[in-house]
C-alpha cells in the first residue's frame, strides 16, 4: 500500500458535475501517481511487496461503482476516455480500489472540518504530533 487517497490526487484545472464524478477523476489521477512510484520502487528492489497489486482508497460509492461495474449511464457518459485508463489497471489486477469510511479516511483533516478530538486522531494516524511551545 502506498499511501494513496484520491481526493489528494485532482487536477485543480478539472471540475467534476458531481462528487462521484470528482473523486473518480482523482481516484485515475492517483492510479496514474501509482504507476510511477511503483515501477521505481521494482527498479530499487528494495519493497518485495510492490509487486501485490497497489490499493486505492476511496469513500465515495459511486466512484468504487464506477470503476467496479462500469456501465453506460447518462450522468457519467461526459467524464473524459483518459480517466477511464483507472479501469483497465484494476482489471488487470494491477491495482485495487478499497471503500474507506469517512471516519477512517486519514485524508479528512485535509479536506473537511472536523471536531478536536476526530482531527488529533486523524494526526496520530498521519504519524503526526504537536510539538507544543517549543519556541
Amino acid at each position: 500500500m502506498l499511501g494513496l487517497t484520491p481526493s489528494s490526487y485532482i487536477e485543480k484545472d478539472t471540475t467534476g458535475d458531481s462528487t462521484t464524478e470528482a473523486e473518480y477523476i482523482a481516484a485515475s489521477e492517483a492510479a496514474k501517481e501509482a504507476v510511477w512510484m511503483k515501477n521505481y520502487i521494482q527498479e530499487l528492489g528494495v519493497v518485495p511487496s510492490i509487486a501485490k497489486p497497489v490499493v486505492i482508497f476511496c469513500d465515495n460509492n459511486g466512484a468504487i461503482a464506477q470503476v467496479k461495474k462500469p456501465r453506460s449511464h447518462h450522468r457519467s457518459k461526459h467524464i473524459l476516455r483518459r480517466y477511464h485508463l483507472l479501469r483497465e489497471m484494476i482489471s488487470r489486477g494491477d491495482y485495487r480500489m478499497d471503500r474507506v469510511s469517512s471516519a477512517e479516511n486519514t485524508a479528512n483533516p485535509l479536506t473537511k472540518p472536523m471536531s478536536l478530538v476526530a482531527h488529533t486522531q486523524h494526526l496520530d494516524k498521519m504519524g503526526l504530533r504537536s510539538m507544543g511551545d517549543w519556541l
